[in-house]
């Protein structure tokens, strides 16, 4: 049976998002829509997480200089700029063929927004490839265990033979 649904899983800094800039190399980026996330360094070290659409758009998702309630650790999110990068990416569009979304995890959450389209798309007959935290209650735990979903572990063993 094939699984038009894989979330892709492991511990932080595996190389997830690694694995989903190599796929869309190598697929092209005709018929696809989404987005992954990328580090903001500074002088050596991470200061935060920048929103990288396949459309070119990008944006600031996370960043230890960003106030308000949403935390992660020493990083701030903007709930309401991630809610509106979401908004330019149209993901449920007719002509999509395969939709990315990295990553499925604490930050994004916060996002009431972001929570109903992931699951509009896991309810769609659109392909689906997303990051998902190895770890976490609720909405993660919910989205790992559909029946519709592939789940595959990212580990530092198979990393490289993945694609």
């Amino acid at each position: 049976m094939k699984c038009d649904k894989t979330l892709i899983t492991g511990k932080p800094g595996v190389g997830k998002t690694t694995l989903i800039q190599r796929v869309i190399d190598r697929i092209g980026p005709d018929n696809t829509v989404g987005f992954y996330t990328s580090e903001i360094r500074s002088k050596g070290s991470r200061v935060g997480f920048e929103l990288c659409g396949l459309n070119g758009q990008r944006r600031v998702l996370a960043h230890k200089d960003i106030k308000g309630p949403h935390r992660v650790g020493k990083y701030g999110v903007d709930t309401k700029g991630f809610e509106e990068f979401l908004g330019e990416l149209d993901l449920l569009s007719t002509d999509v063929g395969l939709i990315v979304i990295d990553e499925i995890g604490k930050m994004e959450l916060f996002s009431k927004r972001f929570r109903e389209i992931v699951r509009d798309v896991l309810d769609s007959d659109k392909q689906l490839l997303a990051t998902i935290a190895l770890k976490g209650e609720g909405f993660i735990s919910e989205i790992k265990g559909r029946p519709d979903v592939q789940l595959l572990e990212v580990t530092e063993q198979n990393r490289d033979h993945l694609i």
